[in-house]
């Protein structure tokens, strides 16, 4: 393991690089790498402190964890954490410094080494899911001495956690979710069809609040909808079915105010587009967050484009109704960093997935802790998550509606704070 240390406002950092087999489970059947480079930071107050290790699971999936600039906000969730932990920040393999996956000048960067072949590619992708995460985290932890150590889960980050329970409960201490937890085994165009119920009344909401955007979106959806798309800087296009994805603003709580600027923007204007491929959800700054999307609600399954399956009628027939995070091949095909996986996503989207979580395991685990769960949450259903948490008799829900999926970045210091003291009691 390598380790660099350094001190900035107060805090002091850890970078630590390690090495972690590419195939934990031995599964992919072309050949690829014996090992990949993963990189966490560890933030704490003091140098060489004693205090217990917390990782910070970020949500995703294909995004690295935040980097976060100091003072820290008081009222934030790591200056929460900071108190009685010590924060592991992992890089999730594939993001951020931990072998990053991506395109470059319309060839797949990140994976050389596995050749240009897309089933080849499409194999070891399958080697970037939650599971693989956290065997990673369990080098990590054995590097750092840690017996145990605690977890935080935020959205994708919780889905992670909860197979890192079903696993190795043994290396817990407490576990916390924010941001619901996954459905077991169950078919993922059975949670995206309920996302897309959600979506409807999120979209009609917004219009209520916001009367004139409606047309404003219907416009727009009529332009996007003639010829290729809209066009947008480099190279990029956007159709009226992924200009639909502007509605995943709608899922956190100051997004319908920046749903409303973007729409009052002149849409032939240069400013309009950049701020829509900038808000566009699916892109080439994150491509796995794309291409395996929906992968992270596959607990043995065949994801076969499950939102798309599950789109309601009344969705398709009007885009004034907007997607949340409803991945489709539209935006692989449309952005020119994505479309070298566009065979790839295809073969990903028809891949039969493994089991993630043992319910025996999770029943089974003697680890405490709390799941914040959102009620009007639009992308993990509440329902879903409450009965995930039944499986799990150390860890307390508290289901609000105060927040939206984001609750964690928007009072995050109350949140986490609220979620440590449930689990102590």
């Amino acid at each position: 393991m390598e380790e660099t240390n350094w001190t900035r406002g107060g805090l002091h950092f850890r970078d630590v690089t390690f090495a972690a087999a590419f195939d934990h489970f031995g599964r992919a059947q072309v050949s690829v790498p014996d090992t990949l480079s993963v990189f966490a930071r560890i933030i704490s107050t003091e140098a060489n402190s004693d205090k217990p290790y917390l990782v910070f699971l970020q949500g995703g999936p294909g995004v690295e964890a935040p980097r976060p600039v100091t003072p820290v906000g008081a009222d934030t969730w790591l200056a929460r954490a900071l108190a009685d932990f010590q924060v592991v920040m992992l890089d999730q393999r594939g993001t951020g410094r931990s072998n990053p996956i991506g395109s470059t000048a319309g060839a797949i960067t990140g994976l050389e080494s596995v050749g240009e072949d897309a089933s080849a590619i499409a194999e070891a992708l399958a080697c970037f899911r939650a599971d693989s995460i956290v065997e990673d985290a369990e080098i990590l932890r054995g590097h750092l001495g840690a017996d145990t150590w605690s977890l935080l889960g935020q959205s994708f980050g919780g889905f992670t956690a909860l197979r890192y329970v079903s696993e190795h409960a043994s290396s817990l201490r407490e576990v916390y979710f924010t941001g619901g937890l996954p459905a077991i085994g169950v078919d993922p165009a059975t949670v995206y069809a309920r996302t897309w119920q959600g979506m409807i009344g999120k979209s009609e909401a917004h219009y209520r609040a916001f009367p004139g955007d409606r047309e404003k979106m219907r416009r727009l959806a009529e332009l996007a909808g003639t010829g290729e798309g809209l066009a947008l800087p480099g190279g990029a296009r956007a159709t009226a079915e992924r200009v639909r994805l502007l509605g995943h603003f709608l899922g956190t709580s100051d997004g319908p105010e920046k749903l409303h600027y973007l729409l009052d923007l002149d849409p032939a204007s240069a400013a309009f587009r950049h701020d829509l491929a900038a808000a566009l959800p699916f892109s080439g700054r994150n491509p796995l967050y794309a291409i395996i999307h929906e992968s992270c609600w596959a607990d043995g399954a065949v994801t076969n484009w499950a939102a798309r399956r599950a789109m309601p009628v009344e969705v398709r027939e009007d885009f004034t109704l907007l997607a949340g995070e409803h991945a489709g091949p539209e935006s692989v095909h449309e952005d020119p960093e994505l479309t070298p996986f566009a065979e790839v996503a295809e073969l990903v989207a028809a891949q039969q997935w493994p089991r993630l979580y043992d319910v025996a395991a999770l029943e089974a685990a003697d680890v405490r802790g709390a799941a914040a769960v959102y009620f009007d949450d639009a992308y993990v259903p509440v329902e879903h998550s409450l009965a995930t948490v039944e499986h799990l008799s150390g860890v307390k829900p508290w289901v609000t509606n105060e927040y939206e999926h984001n609750g964690l970045r928007a009072d995050g210091y109350r949140v986490l704070d609220r979620l440590i003291g449930l689990a102590r009691g």
